[in-house]
């Protein structure tokens, strides 16, 4: 089992830690260092017991809303799951026939102008079988 010398808050502490976890407690202990460094940066010089304790107790609730935080992100994240899964199960909706006119405006002008012409033609071959 290793020992491993940490500081926290100006303070050499020897820990020891299962093999491979040396990595995670120096992780810990620089959280635990950063927070009692703002102690003892707001306060001043106060007992080890209780810079460790203030400490850990700041870490703690950091934590507590850290949790909180995720508990409230996997209760929507279970929300979300849950109504996509509704949206997936959900029976498929009936196809409707919609009709959309196809025939562009320059065309429509184009077969008026067309209509308009060929009723001119009419009208002057009526005129001229008439007289």
């Amino acid at each position: 089992m290793p020992d491993v010398e940490i500081q926290i808050g100006g303070r050499s502490f020897e820990v020891a830690c299962q093999e491979g976890e040396e990595h995670y407690l120096r992780t810990a202990a620089r959280m635990l260092d950063e927070e009692a460094t703002v102690l003892t940066t707001q306060v001043g010089r106060i007992p080890e017991a209780r810079m460790l304790l203030m400490a850990g107790l700041m870490l703690a609730d950091k934590t507590a809303g850290a949790q909180d935080r995720l508990r409230e992100a996997e209760d929507r994240l279970a929300e979300k799951e849950a109504e996509l899964a509704q949206l997936r199960n959900a029976p498929a909706p009936e196809a409707q026939r919609i009709e959309v006119p196809v025939v562009p405006e320059p065309v429509i002008e184009t077969l008026a102008e067309i209509a308009a012409r060929a009723e001119a033609l009419a009208e002057t071959v009526d005129g001229t079988r008439a007289g």
